[in-house]
């Protein structure tokens, strides 16, 4: 039976992108103090821009916008 979309947190690739962070997180706090508020926060802030990039272009009325924000999410997940 195919499963009902009623809101992003449906949406497999949001829950991907939510692994993403979760990752990210993870890999970060092995990093050293030097590059805390450099290389680390440049991480957090790109994982965490793909499940809210894919959360705000869902809740777009057009579809054309959807596809925008999915673009800015992948452009994200590069910077990574």
């Amino acid at each position: 039976m195919d499963k009902k979309i009623k809101n992003f947190r449906d949406l497999d690739i949001w829950k991907k992108g939510i692994e993403i962070v979760k990752v990210i997180y993870i890999i970060v706090r092995k990093f050293p103090k030097l590059e805390l508020y450099s290389l680390t926060n440049q991480m957090q802030r790109a994982s965490l821009s793909i499940p809210t990039n894919i959360a705000e272009g869902f809740n777009r009325f057009h579809n054309k916008e959807y596809k925008q924000f999915l673009y800015i999410a992948l452009g994200s997940c590069a910077e990574l």
